[in-house]
């Protein structure tokens, strides 16, 4: 738990990395949901007041000196992701391999970015991602817009329950067309499936 109550509707958000906290958090407007405050006051992390969060100067810092020095980073950052094209019907499947947080967005966003670009579907599995971000929420967005710009679907597979409620938050579910899984999304962009 990264938000501490306070008892009085507000609590104090504690950085996961450096642990400086800010006591300013209002919670009595959407209960958990704590994404406006975060972004408001420049920290990354979590919509919900379980983390991870970062402060604003961690934010900026993809490592501390110690990671820098060698220690391990948490798996979710050393992950990567996949990219598959099914030529048939010329689909991108784009399968992040855990958590889609600022780190993993930064590294998949030109690929990201040149499917959107360059292909007539693009599918983002999320299968694996049970948490997504800020940053990597905005990455999504900016990479749907690319791809409409080239006449081109963007859609989402198998987002878990915390990232359906961050689009539900965010009034992004009506944007992003979702299927239960890859072999849905690869059907439904088949000619006989979009003639119907």
């Amino acid at each position: 738990m990264t938000v501490v109550p306070a008892g009085d509707g507000t609590a104090a958000l504690i950085c996961d990395t450096c642990g400086s906290d800010d006591s300013a958090i209002d919670t009595t407007r959407d209960g958990d949901l704590v994404w406006p405050v975060v972004i408001a006051l420049g920290w990354t992390g979590s919509a919900f007041s379980t983390g991870p969060h970062r402060c604003p100067q961690c934010s900026r810092t993809s490592a501390t000196p110690q990671q820098s020095a060698g220690e391990s980073r948490p798996a979710h950052h050393s992950a990567s992701y996949n990219i598959r094209t099914h030529d048939d019907v010329d689909v991108t499947a784009i399968t992040p391999l855990a958590d889609l947080d600022a780190a993993l967005a930064e590294r998949l966003r030109d690929d990201l970015m040149r499917a959107a670009a360059r292909h007539r579907h693009v599918v983002v599995d999320l299968h694996a991602a049970h948490f997504i971000d800020s940053a990597a929420l905005g990455l999504l967005v900016r990479a749907r817009q690319e791809a409409k710009q080239h006449g081109a679907t963007f859609d989402l597979v198998a987002p878990s329950r915390f990232v359906r409620t961050v689009l539900h938050t965010m009034r992004l579910d009506s944007v992003f067309r979702t299927f239960p899984d890859l072999r849905s999304a690869v059907n439904a962009m088949t000619p006989a499936a979009r003639h119907r």
